[in-house]
C-alpha cells in the first residue's frame, strides 16, 4: 500500500467578529476550491474546519510533506478566503500571509503546518488539535504527558508496544536549531528544555523502536518570521493513536488539566487552554481564554470518516469548569505578571517607545555613604 500524507494547513484570513471566529462564506470559499482539487487532483480527501478566527484546511493526499502542490493548493484558498475576507471588511484580513508571493511551500510565509507521511495500519484512528489564542510551545506539557508520563499514559507500562518510549524532535525556535531526546532515558534533560515553551517548542515525536511516526505539530512563531506582531500562532497537532500508540483515552486525558499557556488578549497573556466542543471554539471574553479542539477521524484508503467531537463530553465539564476558575484569577492580576508575560515575550509592546521616552532619566545608582 502506498503512504498517505496528512496535512494540516491553518491561518488566520480574516477575524468574525474581532478575532472571535470565521464567517461562513471563508469556510464556503474553502470548501469550493478543496472539492475541485479532490475531483481533478491532487487530494485524495479533506475537510474544512476552524478554530476561533483560524481556517484550518485537513487534507490526505500521495505527494509527501512539504510538496509544492499541497501547499500552493492552500496558499491559493488563503488567498482567495482574503479576498471574501476583505470585502466583508472582516478584522484582519490576510493577517497570516506574510508574503505576496508563494515560493515554493508555505514554510516562513505565515500558516502553520503539520505533516506526516505514514502507511495506514489495519485501523487508523487520528486525532487532530487546533488551537486558538495560544502559541507552538503549548503543546509541549500534552506531548509529555502522552507519551512520556506513565501517570497519563498507563500503556507506557503495561503495553508491550509502547514500553521501549519514544523520541522527541525538539526546536529552538530563536536560533533555529533542533535536537532529538530519548524517553524515558533522557526524560529530565529533555525537560530543562520542553519547560521553557516559548523558546522549545516538541515538533515531532516517534515511535522509539522502529522511528515510526506518531505526532507532529505546527512550530512556526509569526512575531519571530515577520520581525514585529501580525498575529498569534494558534498552533495544530496530529496524533496517531491505539495500535503501537497511546490510546484516545489517553491522548485526550493530556488535556483534563486546564494548564496555562501563552497567547489570549493581544497575544501578551497567560491563560488556561480550556478544551470544548466544535460549538464552543468562539473565544470572547478578553478574546479568550485560550481555547483547543479535538477532531477525532478514522482513515481508510486516505479518505476520513469523521470529525467526532471528541472534547464534546460531559467528563471534561470539570476540566473548563476549573479553566474558568483559573480565567477569572489570572484576569484580576491584571497588567502584572504572571499574567501579562514578561516583556520580552510580549507581542504587542509599547516597551520600546517607552524606553525611547525614558533616555536619559536613568540614573546610574550610587551607594549610600553613612
Amino acid at each position: 500500500m502506498a503512504k498517505i500524507t496528512l496535512s494540516v494547513i491553518k491561518a488566520d484570513v480574516g477575524g468574525y467578529v474581532g478575532h472571535s471566529s470565521i464567517h461562513p462564506r471563508l469556510m464556503e470559499e474553502a470548501e469550493k476550491r478543496l472539492t475541485r482539487a479532490r475531483e481533478k487532483g491532487p487530494l485524495i480527501d479533506f475537510r474544512v474546519m476552524h478554530c476561533g478566527d483560524d481556517l484550518e484546511l485537513i487534507m490526505t493526499h500521495e505527494l509527501g510533506v512539504m510538496n509544492e502542490n499541497i501547499h500552493k493548493l492552500a496558499w491559493d484558498t488563503f488567498v482567495a478566503a482574503t479576498k471574501v475576507a476583505t470585502d466583508l471588511k472582516l478584522y484582519g484580513a490576510g493577517q497570516d500571509l506574510l508574503s505576496d508571493t508563494f515560493s515554493g511551500n508555505v514554510k516562513g510565509l505565515g500558516p502553520g503546518i503539520a505533516e506526516m507521511e505514514f502507511e495506514e495500519r489495519k485501523s487508523e484512528p487520528v486525532i487532530i488539535f487546533m488551537a486558538d489564542k495560544t502559541s507552538p510551545g503549548a503543546w509541549n506539557l500534552p506531548f509529555y504527558k502522552i507519551f512520556a508520563d506513565p501517570f497519563n499514559t498507563v500503556g507506557l507500562v503495561i503495553d508491550p508496544a509502547l514500553h521501549e518510549g519514544f523520541k522527541f524532535r525538539i526546536l529552538d525556535v530563536r536560533e533555529n536549531t533542533a535536537l532529538t531526546f530519548e524517553c524515558p532515558e533522557e526524560l529530565y534533560d529533555m525537560l530543562v528544555f520542553i519547560g521553557s515553551p516559548s523558546r522549545y517548542v516538541v515538533k515531532a515525536v516517534h515511535r522509539k523502536k522502529d522511528d515510526e511516526i506518531a505526532a507532529v505539530a505546527s512550530v512556526e512563531r509569526l512575531g519571530y518570521m515577520a520581525g514585529r506582531y501580525v498575529g498569534k500562532d494558534d498552533p495544530v497537532m496530529i496524533v496517531r493513536s491505539q495500535s503501537g500508540f497511546p490510546a484516545v483515552g489517553e491522548v485526550l486525558e493530556a488535556f483534563a488539566l486546564p494548564h496555562l499557556v501563552e497567547g489570549w488578549m493581544r497575544g501578551s497573556h497567560n491563560g488556561p487552554l480550556m478544551p470544548v466542543g466544535f460549538e464552543h471554539a468562539h473565544p470572547t471574553r478578553f478574546d479568550g481564554p485560550p481555547r483547543v479542539i479535538a477532531a477525532g477521524f478514522q482513515i481508510s484508503n486516505g479518505k476520513f470518516f469523521g470529525p467526532r467531537d471528541m472534547f464534546k463530553d460531559v467528563s471534561f465539564d470539570e476540566t473548563r469548569r476549573l479553566a474558568n476558575f483559573i480565567g477569572d484569577y489570572m484576569r484580576r492580576i491584571g497588567p502584572f505578571e504572571p499574567h501579562r508575560l514578561p516583556l520580552d515575550e510580549m507581542e504587542y509592546t509599547t516597551l520600546p517607545l517607552v524606553m525611547e521616552k525614558m533616555q536619559g532619566r536613568f540614573e546610574p545608582l550610587e551607594e549610600k555613604q553613612d
